[in-house]
């Protein structure tokens, strides 16, 4: 860098007026690196994780995994600190997300296909292509099973072979050639609890380090670099799904290295947690911890399944540092937004539950970070979003046209200006019709489809041990909260247990079965 030379000052002054030059300078560069070129659409990449909890470098929870590519991503731009999912699972949240919609208004509560029952939707990627966007996608972005991808709107979408092409599009990580454990299953919860022929759910093993570049993650990652170190004449839309953190938790032994038994913390847990809940909630949760927490404890496997998810986690960090190292050598460096999120979060024991499909912290909560041009810098967020907030901010951001049926908001001045962010409620639908959750700063009020409710004070009781709702008290707080809940909501469509699978070469459609005695399909894995 040149500076131009110093004027004639007293020399006691010469020193400081060349810092005062050079700090000029790096900060004029600094703006020309942020800033996107006049008129130029920003590039976006998009980074999907599954079932990734808080437990990151980035967010503020007692337990974490190493994540150095997320510390590394989240010290670029904005970290929101208290993100919500807008989904309770895999195929509702996905759903949300890539029409902008809750499952209150589409009726995608649980694995109902949005794109069969809602065609008029402009689906995210679509936006972006009539916008002018290269758009590509790979991994899991929709739902794993076959009959989910939404294959509208792509320039490309990858999966990595020809025979996924032609049943369906399924996209799940440990089929199709990727690597497996011997012996298969793996962990001692599923060889001796679990039954059937898909037995991924708690199921977790190292893999042979030199196996990595197989695994269905890693190729899926290498694909989305390949596409970002290609030459663009246009903006585009890179969409990379990673399976990573989610069941079977297979990754390479050094990942699960960084995690000693011995130095593995449990989360904190109430033994009596389920007392106060609603009856029916309590006997579902009662029955889920039974089956699973208090087995795994028999067994002694707690901390090892514990390690596979961090794990796990690593893993899933690792192919994002690979992204973020291909973008810093492109020349689009400087005009692309990097976008992390998570479908929903994860109990590893929290309230007695392994799993999500609850309307709690530990599903709800998720990592979501934004980072680009335009972007502040270390910026973090303590007020509630919503991942369902990424579509209106990509309108606002990328010049996409208006969809007045959004239901999100647009983060685009809280990412320029943290200090913009305003309190809000965010919402988050039970995979039953009618039962929902909304949160604030301060309460996390819950009301499920039989009427019955939970209140927690989040400021005081963090973990959510402490139901408030049958308190007199706090009615007025609960009877606000309620009444800024969705009026109505849709009826459900069609679950694709209902429905049947027809594929015709590399193309696939949903068709209502012929009659009651037809064979019911298998309900797609919903762990």
């Amino acid at each position: 860098m040149k500076l131009p030379p110093l004027l004639s000052l007293p020399s006691p002054c010469k020193g400081l007026a060349r810092c005062v030059l050079v700090l000029a300078a790096l900060l004029a560069s600094l703006v020309t690196v942020r800033a996107a070129a006049p008129g130029k659409a920003p590039n976006v990449i998009f980074i999907a994780t599954d079932d990734l909890n808080d437990w990151v470098g980035p967010l503020d929870s007692p337990i974490k995994a190493k994540t150095p590519n997320l510390d590394r991503l989240a010290a670029r731009g904005v970290t929101f600190l208290r993100a919500q999912a807008c989904g309770a699972f895999c195929a509702p949240s996905r759903s949300a997300l890539f029409t902008g919609r809750h499952p209150s208004t589409t009726g995608a509560y649980t694995t109902q296909v949005y794109w069969r029952d809602h065609p008029e939707l402009r689906p995210l990627q679509v936006a972006l292509q009539e916008a002018g966007y290269r758009t590509y996608g790979t991994g899991k972005l929709f739902h794993h099973p076959a009959g989910y991808v939404d294959l509208r709107g792509w320039t490309e979408f990858h999966v990595r072979t020809q025979a996924q092409r032609e049943a369906g599009w399924p996209v799940d990580s440990w089929r199709q050639g990727a690597p497996l454990p011997t012996p298969m299953p793996y962990s001692r919860f599923t060889r001796e609890q679990r039954t059937g022929a898909d037995r991924t759910f708690m199921e977790y093993a190292p893999l042979p380090n030199e196996v990595e570049k197989d695994m269905a993650d890693t190729q899926q990652t290498d694909w989305a670099i390949r596409m970002l170190q290609g030459s663009h004449d246009k903006p585009f839309f890179i969409a990379l799904g990673l399976y990573a953190p989610h069941f079977p938790n297979y990754a390479p032994q050094k990942y699960y290295d960084l995690y000693p038994l011995e130095e593995i913390k449990l989360p904190p847990i109430k033994e009596d947690d389920s007392i106060d809940l609603p009856p029916a909630v309590r006997k579902f949760m009662d029955n889920r911890k039974k089956n699973i927490h208090d087995r795994l404890n028999q067994l002694g496997e707690m901390k090892e399944v514990l390690r596979a998810y961090l794990a796990s986690t690593s893993y899933a960090d690792a192919q994002l540092g690979r992204v973020l190292d291909a973008l810093e050598a492109s020349p689009e460096r400087d005009n692309t937004l990097v976008i992390f999120w998570s479908d929903q979060g994860y109990h590893h024991g929290e309230k007695g539950q392994w799993g999500k499909h609850t309307l709690w912290d530990r599903t709800a909560h998720i990592p979501f970070i934004w980072a680009g041009p335009g972007i502040a810098r270390q910026g973090k967020v303590a007020t509630p979003v919503s991942a369902i907030d990424l579509y209106p901010t990509l309108v606002e951001l990328c010049g996409l046209s208006p969809d007045a049926g959004l239901e999100g908001q647009s983060l685009a001045a809280t990412l320029r200006d943290c200090s913009k962010a305003k309190e809000r409620e965010v919402l988050l639908c039970d995979i039953t019709r009618g039962g929902y959750t909304l949160v604030n700063s301060q309460w996390r009020y819950i009301h499920y489809a039989d009427g019955t409710e939970e209140l927690y004070d989040l400021r005081e009781d963090r973990n959510e041990w402490f139901n408030l709702a049958g308190q007199e008290k706090y009615r007025p707080v609960m009877e606000a909260m309620k009444g800024r809940a969705p009026k109505e909501f849709a009826a459900p469509g069609p679950e694709t247990k209902e429905l049947r699978l027809i594929t015709e070469g590399e193309r696939f459609r949903w068709e209502p079965k012929k009659n009651k005695g037809e064979r019911k399909a298998k309900k797609p894995e919903q762990e």
